[in-house]
């Protein structure tokens, strides 16, 4: 298992792209800052085919758990493999 400090690995499904990443995620934030991260990230990986928005949505895809964007990382279920799915809105 990878382990880095303050960090898990996760995977992340992007279905408006039929893209799959896997990525180092901090744990001492909160989630709202990791999905802008996230926007950031995915839409320079495809090249702008993704739409960067404030409005996207964070799941757990084993559990289909939305996460709210006042979460800290730490404090949710999201571990080293936990595989997530980014969504528009």
């Amino acid at each position: 298992m990878i382990f880095i400090k303050n960090k898990v690995l996760v995977k992340l499904v992007v279905p408006e792209v039929d893209k799959t990443y896997d990525l180092f995620l901090p744990t001492n934030k909160k989630i709202g800052n990791i999905i802008n991260l996230l926007n950031t990230t995915v839409t320079e990986f495809t090249s702008y085919e993704f739409s960067k928005s404030t409005s996207n949505l964070l799941f757990n895809a084993r559990t289909g758990h939305q996460y709210s964007p006042d979460d800290l990382l730490l404090n949710t279920d999201i571990r080293n493999g936990t595989i997530l799915v980014l969504l528009s809105e």
